[in-house]
C-alpha cells in the first residue's frame, strides 16, 4: 500500500541523517519506526491489560500492603 508521509524540513533532515548513519534508505528508516511504534503500543496494551487483571484479582491485598 502506498502512502504519502509529510514531514517538516527538520524531521526530513533528521530522518535522512539517521538513515545515512545506518546505511539504509529513508523509506526503510520510516518503516522501521512505524513497526517499532506499533510494537511498543501493542506491548503497552498487553501490560495495561495484565495490570488490570492483577488489580481486579488482588486489589484489596495490594491496597493493604500500601498502607
Amino acid at each position: 500500500m502506498a502512502m504519502t508521509l509529510r514531514l517538516t524540513d527538520e524531521e526530513q533532515e533528521a530522518l535522512r541523517t539517521r538513515a545515512q548513519h545506518e546505511g539504509i534508505s529513508m523509506q526503510e528508516a520510516a518503516r522501521r519506526a512505524v513497526r517499532e511504534y506499533v510494537s511498543r503500543s501493542e506491548h503497552r496494551d498487553r501490560v495495561d491489560h495484565a495490570a488490570s487483571r492483577v488489580l481486579d484479582r488482588h486489589g484489596d491485598a495490594i491496597a493493604r500492603l500500601g498502607r
